[in-house]
């Protein structure tokens, strides 16, 4: 009996060490939070049982460490803090004294160290002794200050995290195979490139100020310091009196936070600190924990099972995500029956089946809804071989880090153009207020969005999109109505809404400047020439040709034709509002400081009935430069010509004062 328990203890060594790894280096998933939590509890009974505890066993080990750098020992040892699911438990370990609960953050630990007021070095926590140093990626991890007022030794400890709302937005863009943020996370600090890192949007939030030689007594007066340095530190609640009642009410409290999305970055529990941070060093160390240290509170996950109704797979941006539709159950106080089956390398790793399959569900994090087990496969799970969106056929790519996605094979697919209709609904394009990224997804995921006109046709779907998880009725109503409020659209919106290569908002301007839109479009499709509005000024061959390419492609023109039978395009107007510039052309070069930029002073002189032009020629009737004697080009080419220079202030008593 004693050798099969051991010979167990060896498998689960085995398993967790390796999902492990995998979860350290940024690889994909091998096994759920909920999956690792429950063999690693399962491993730790079986020890007690034994008296045994495996060389390599993660019981007696912080974590695994696969960054790529300098290893480097800590000046304080990192340890782990011992987990409880029992509000009892904490009540019993604070004896009475006062703690504070923050939340245990759900990324990767890094320690972070100052001296004389300056950042000297980021190292990753490692196995808790040995990490490896990163400082190389300091300036690409917002939250990580290059100086601080504090001129002495400082150590500090944070997470590195990436917020749920920027995770969602990486994987949408990149397409990446990414199970959630803190994978995200640990795969972006094995890079080497800062651009590259930077692109995760990773935020560092100190939860620990290990050293400081100044003298600070208490965990809240600890926390508050590093505030004031100007960290942004995790956010924290004092508990004054401990008993179990209070414990239970602010740790149910915290809950709320959690299951309402309040707090943008994924946790998976709390951490309790007594505040008394003397009394709290003076513990002793058991095994990799401090016994004073603190406390992890880890949530009981709530599991249900339900019966598989049908996979659907949603194409958003190049990967096409199987997501598990199921009879409607209810979890942690809310009705789920929709849970991303992440990629095609968890479906077989969990083997789902097909309709009638047995799914155990549970809310990640008390968030994501997430399936941990497949209890009974009914039929055969399906790869589908055309696009949900499209229907051009599909194929499996395996990924660098081992992951199996299924892609679209057509670059021209609706799902692929997510980026140019977020562009299209902007502020800047026709402004359709309250339609964001995630929700264009999931309209051209569900076939409703196919080119720009089709989002005018959105009201066609409005009762199935009250169906759709995380809408209802009130959020259709507001998007149909912003989509109806957007229907009169200004010429120069429209143009930058199109997405045409080169065409931005001002040289959306100055085409209209010259041409009506109509016109315009129809010069560029019947012209031969790429150069036909080269000669307006700002324009240039390039970006002439750029417009006159676009409208010359049929396509375009039948989707724009397509766009026109739902908006009205409402010219802008191009009269000034004043004269004191009428008839006159101004060339501005160099620094200017009484408008706020050089396009400020161009839009007033254009106000006044002016013309603003990039060079100095025999029609310009003043350079504007306040180093009225420099011997730049400008000036040199204006002096020839007898074309007066004049600083901004002089400009300013001509042009503006009365």
């Amino acid at each position: 009996m004693q050798e099969d328990k051991l010979q167990l203890m060896k498998e689960m060594v085995d398993k967790l060490n390796h999902a492990a790894d995998a979860y350290y280096d940024g690889k994909a998933e091998l096994m759920s939070d909920y999956e690792w939590d429950s063999l690693f509890d399962q491993l730790k009974k079986l020890e007690e049982e034994t008296g045994t505890v495996l060389e390599d066993s993660p019981t007696m080990k912080v974590s695994s460490d696969h960054t790529v750098g300098q290893k480097e020992a800590h000046e304080f040892a990192a340890l782990s803090l011992a987990k409880t699911k029992k509000p009892e438990e904490i009540a019993k370990w604070a004896e009475g004294k006062p703690i504070w609960l923050s939340w245990k953050l759900d990324g990767l630990t890094l320690v972070v160290t100052y001296d004389h007021g300056k950042l000297t070095k980021v190292v990753t926590r490692g196995d808790g002794h040995i990490g490896t140093n990163i400082t190389h990626l300091a300036t690409a991890i917002t939250g990580i200050l290059p100086n601080v007022s504090e001129k002495g030794h400082l150590v500090i400890r944070g997470e590195a995290v990436i917020s749920y709302a920027d995770f969602n937005q990486f994987v949408l863009e990149s397409g990446e195979d990414y199970a959630n943020p803190r994978n995200l996370a640990s795969g972006s600090l094995t890079l080497k490139e800062i651009e590259e890192v930077k692109k995760r949007k990773i935020q560092w939030i100190p939860f620990t100020l290990v050293h400081t030689e100044k003298t600070i007594d208490t965990w809240g007066e600890r926390m508050q310091y590093m505030q004031d340095l100007g960290f942004h530190v995790v956010e924290r609640e004092l508990i004054q009196t401990p008993t179990l009642a209070n414990i239970s009410s602010v740790i149910e409290q915290w809950t709320k936070k959690v299951t309402n999305a309040i707090n943008p970055y994924p946790v998976d529990g709390l951490v309790v600190a007594y505040d008394d941070s003397i009394y709290a060093m003076g513990g002793s160390v058991t095994g990799h924990h401090a016994t004073r240290a603190g406390l992890a509170f880890k949530w009981q996950d709530e599991s249900v099972v339900s019966t598989l109704d049908h996979i659907e797979w949603s194409c958003a941006a190049s990967t096409i995500t199987p997501v598990a539709v199921f009879e409607p159950v209810e979890l942690e106080g809310t009705i789920v029956k929709r849970a991303s089956l992440c990629n095609i390398s968890e479906c077989k790793r969990l083997g789902i089946g097909d309709a009638g399959s047995k799914l155990e569900v549970i809310k990640a994090n008390k968030i994501i809804p997430k399936v941990i087990r497949v209890q009974e496969a009914s039929g055969q799970f399906v790869i589908p071989d055309s696009c949900p969106v499209c229907h051009s056929q599909t194929e499996v790519y395996m990924s660098d880090r081992g992951t199996e996605t299924l892609k679209c094979t057509n670059p021209a697919c609706p799902a692929k153009k997510l980026k140019k209709f977020a562009r299209f609904v902007s502020k800047a394009g026709v402004d359709i207020d309250g339609i964001s990224e995630a929700t264009l997804a999931r309209f051209i995921a569900e076939g409703w969005i196919t080119k720009n006109g089709d989002i005018y046709r959105l009201g066609t779907h409005r009762q199935q999109i009250e169906q759709l998880d995380g809408f209802g009725e009130k959020s259709a109503t507001n998007i149909i109505n912003s989509i109806e409020n957007s229907r009169q659209v200004e010429d120069q919106k429209l143009i930058y809404a199109l997405n045409i290569p080169l065409i931005g908002k001002d040289v959306a301007k100055r085409l209209l400047s010259v041409y009506p839109f109509e016109e315009l479009v129809e010069r560029a499709k019947n012209t031969a020439s790429l150069d036909e509005f080269s000669s307006i000024d700002g324009i240039g061959p390039e970006k002439s040709g750029a417009f006159v390419d676009w409208c010359k492609q049929i396509e375009n023109i039948e989707q724009l034709e397509d766009l026109q039978t739902q908006i009205s395009v409402i010219r802008t107007s191009t009269s000034a509002s004043g004269n004191r510039c009428e008839g006159m052309t101004f060339v501005v070069t160099g620094d200017v400081h009484h408008y706020a930029n050089r396009n400020e002073l161009k839009a007033y002189i254009e106000s006044q009935g002016g013309k603003v032009t990039g060079s100095v020629s025999k029609s310009t009737n003043y350079l504007i430069n306040n180093d009225v004697t420099s011997s730049s080009s400008k000036n040199t080419k204006a002096k020839q010509l007898n074309i007066p220079i004049i600083s901004e202030d002089e400009f300013i008593e001509r042009f503006v004062h009365d």
